[in-house]
């Protein structure tokens, strides 16, 4: 199962950029290393912006939970990181249904 998973990372009032990077860069490590196990799909950090997406592929929605809870980031800075997860569908497979639909309704 795809998901994508935007994040949007804020830092508090008595949080450095120095002490976010520090955490951050444990959070870029873990999720290269997730990239290279094949778990994420792909990851961009939008520029001008302390946002990241990732498409990643798990077994069920229990896996994403189970990996957004676990996450560097989320551990050291959990509520100061957003994070809107969306259920993505191949988009090959939605074409093959609008066909079979398509199909089905001129019958």
């Amino acid at each position: 199962m795809l998901y994508l998973l935007d994040f949007l990372v804020e830092y508090g009032p008595t949080m450095t950029q120095t002490d976010l990077f520090s955490i951050w860069s444990k959070e870029a490590e873990a999720a290269l290393n997730a990239k290279k196990a094949g778990i994420i799909v792909d990851l961009w950090k939008c520029v001008g912006e302390r946002r990241v997406i990732a498409i990643v592929n798990v077994d069920s929605p229990d896996t994403v939970d189970q990996i957004i809870f676990t996450l560097p980031i989320m551990k050291a800075m959990g509520q100061y990181v957003n994070v809107k997860v969306t259920s993505l569908r191949r988009y090959e497979d939605f074409a093959g249904d609008v066909n079979q639909w398509l199909k089905e309704s001129n019958s």
